[in-house]
């Protein structure tokens, strides 16, 4: 009797044990598909700007793959953003390429040089565009001396580029009437008549800028591309580029400076995710571009060029597969 007793018990506990098996392997496939980490911030910058549109865009795409806490957090941009990562605050960040190489030296806005900050990718240019009215009087960069300007928000990615663009035309924030604004405040204060000129530094088109199109006469104020190249002597991540024609109704391109954009990562996370995330990134990228025109200048290929910060190892690893 004892044996019998001994079978049953073992066949009563086989299906139990089968299915505590089978429960395991479903746990284990289910963290591989996700993250270590359950939250990822991404710091972006104005609400009507591109790279809180992407970024929006892309934090859903995040939270749907991987089931996590992915969301944007509106902020001042680039200067901020850093700031952000390197106090441990956010995960993710969009960020101007100057920005993060002044970061990384520990100048202009940087007091010492940060060390949070690893890059994931180079993006699409930033086009600064630096638009007037059309009876303002103001048809070249240096008639932007003793006006008053829109220079993005105070420690921007904008306002860094301006600062220093006006710098190398020979003019500083003592000619001008200095305000600091974002998008859709500058665009606000050019129709009400309160500013003479604001700098929108952003992705093409901005969406303030192109708003602001349709109701005003507006001018864009061309920088001469010897200019451009001989401020690049000192800024290295200025390009001459143009703007192309029919952006915001102009029938011929405007020559202007322009910034890479780059999305930077924590560098405390682990190479597991940001392998991931660096992976979704791209294979969200139509997406991306439907959510916003700029994002349809990334490319996977000019992704891995110019970058300002230390690549991190798990972007890298990305990376090396897709060669």
């Amino acid at each position: 009797m004892k044996k019998i007793w001994a079978i049953l018990l073992v066949l009563l506990f086989i299906p139990i044990i089968t299915a505590c098996g089978e429960d395991n392997e479903d746990a284990e496939g289910e963290a591989g598909e996700g993250l270590e980490t359950n939250i990822v911030t991404i710091a972006t910058g104005g609400s009507s700007g591109p790279y809180n549109i992407i970024g929006t865009t892309l934090a859903e795409e995040y939270s749907s793959v991987f089931g996590i806490n992915s969301r944007t957090q509106t902020t001042g941009a680039s200067v901020e953003n850093v700031n952000l990562m390197e106090q441990d605050k956010i995960e993710m960040a969009f960020t101007m390429s100057d920005v993060v190489s002044q970061a990384i030296a520990g100048e202009v806005s940087f007091e010492q040089p940060v060390e949070k900050v690893n890059q994931i990718a180079s993006l699409y240019p930033n086009y600064v565009q630096i638009v007037t009215t059309a009876d303002s009087g103001i048809e070249t960069f240096e008639d932007l001396k003793g006006k008053r300007i829109a220079v993005g928000d105070q420690n921007s990615g904008v306002e860094v580029n301006a600062r220093t663009l006006l710098n190398g035309h020979g003019i500083t924030y003592d000619d001008i009437e200095v305000d600091y604004l974002g998008y859709a405040e500058a665009a606000d204060g050019l129709r009400a008549g309160q500013l003479d000129a604001a700098f929108l530094t952003s992705g093409l088109p901005n969406a303030s800028l192109m708003e602001l199109s349709e109701t005003l006469d507006i001018r864009l104020v061309t920088i001469n591309p010897k200019d451009v190249e001989s401020i690049a002597q000192d800024a290295s991540y200025f390009v001459a580029l143009d703007i192309p024609a029919d952006t915001y109704g102009n029938e011929e391109p405007i020559p202007t400076a322009a910034i890479m954009n780059a999305l930077v990562v924590h560098a405390d996370m682990s190479e597991e995710d940001v392998y991931q995330l660096t992976k979704t990134f791209f294979e969200s990228l139509e997406t991306l571009g439907n959510s916003h025109q700029a994002a349809t200048d990334i490319s996977l290929e000019a992704a891995q060029e110019g970058h300002v910060a230390p690549l991190h190892p798990g972007a890298e690893r990305y990376y090396e597969e897709q060669k």
